[in-house]
C-alpha cells in the first residue's frame, strides 16, 4: 500500500518509492496547490496521473535528465533556428517569447494530438502550475508565427534547477525551437541539468539520458539553494544565427 496524503501530510522519503508494479510511485492524495508542488519539486517528486485517478506522486529511479551542454541540435533544426533568428531581427514574422502566454502553452500541451488523446494535464494541473507561474516559479518558452502561438514548452525553475514538464508543436520543429531557446538561456544562467522525469525515445533523441536518482537528488539539493534567475529573455541558440 502506498501512503495516502492529507492536506498537511509531509511527503514520504523518496527511498520508499515502489520498485515493482509501478516503479517510482511514492504516494497518492493531497492537492496541487503551488505550495504542495514546490514542496514536491524540492524533494525530486512530481505529480503524474490520468483523468479519474487520485493525484499520484512519483520519484523515478533512474531519472531522465538533459544536461544543457548535451542538447542535440540536428542539421535540420539548425536551419530552422537560423530562419527564426533572422526573422526575429527583420520582418518579425517569427518571434520567440518567454512567459507571455503561460496558460495558453499549458492548454496547448493538454490538447488532443494527432497520434492520440490529450495529455494528463487536467484543469487542476493547469490551476496549480499557473499559480506557480504567478509566484515566479513556472515559465514558458513560446514560438509565435504571424501573431499565432505555434509551439512551446513549460516547466518549473527553483534556484538554478529546471524541471521540464511538456511541449507542443503546431508546425514542424516548433517545440524543438522553443526548447532550444530555453536550453541556451538556462545554460547561460548556470543551469546545467533539466529534469525530464521519465524516459522516452523523443527525449533521448534530444540528448537526454537516465542517471541514478541519488545523483539527481544530490545535484538538485545544491541547485535549488542558488539564487533564482531574475530576468527571463530568449537567447539565440546558435552563435552564428542571424
Amino acid at each position: 500500500m502506498i501512503p495516502w496524503l492529507e492536506a498537511h501530510s509531509p511527503f514520504p522519503d523518496v527511498a520508499n518509492a515502489l520498485t515493482t508494479d509501478a516503479p517510482g510511485l511514492l504516494a497518492a492524495g493531497a492537492d496541487l496547490s503551488p505550495q504542495r508542488l514546490l514542496a514536491a519539486y524540492q524533494r525530486g517528486i512530481f505529480p503524474w496521473f490520468s483523468e479519474g485517478q487520485p493525484i499520484l506522486w512519483w520519484s523515478t529511479d533512474p531519472r531522465m535528465v538533459l544536461m544543457t551542454d548535451q542538447f542535440r541540435i540536428s542539421d535540420s533544426l539548425k536551419k530552422t533556428l537560423r530562419k527564426v533568428e533572422r526573422s526575429r531581427h527583420t520582418d518579425g514574422r517569427w518571434q520567440v517569447r518567454f512567459d507571455s502566454a503561460f496558460e495558453q502553452v499549458m492548454r496547448a500541451c493538454a490538447a488532443p494530438r494527432k497520434d492520440g488523446p490529450g495529455t494528463w494535464i487536467s484543469e487542476d494541473i493547469i490551476a496549480g502550475y499557473t499559480g506557480l507561474h504567478r509566484l515566479g516559479y513556472a515559465h514558458s518558452s513560446e514560438l509565435w508565427l504571424d501573431g499565432q502561438l505555434v509551439g512551446g514548452a513549460y516547466g518549473v525553475c527553483i534556484g538554478r534547477m529546471f524541471y521540464g514538464e511538456s511541449m507542443f508543436a503546431r508546425v514542424s520543429d516548433a517545440s524543438k525551437v522553443a526548447l532550444a531557446y530555453l536550453v541556451q538561456f538556462l545554460r547561460r544562467h548556470g543551469v546545467t541539468m533539466i529534469d525530464c522525469q521519465q524516459e522516452t525515445n523523443h527525449l533521448a533523441s534530444l540528448g537526454a539520458a537516465p542517471i541514478p536518482r541519488a545523483r539527481f537528488l544530490a545535484h538538485l539539493r545544491n541547485s535549488i539553494t542558488l539564487p533564482p534567475i531574475s530576468t527571463w529573455e530568449p537567447i539565440a541558440p546558435l552563435p552564428d544565427a542571424g
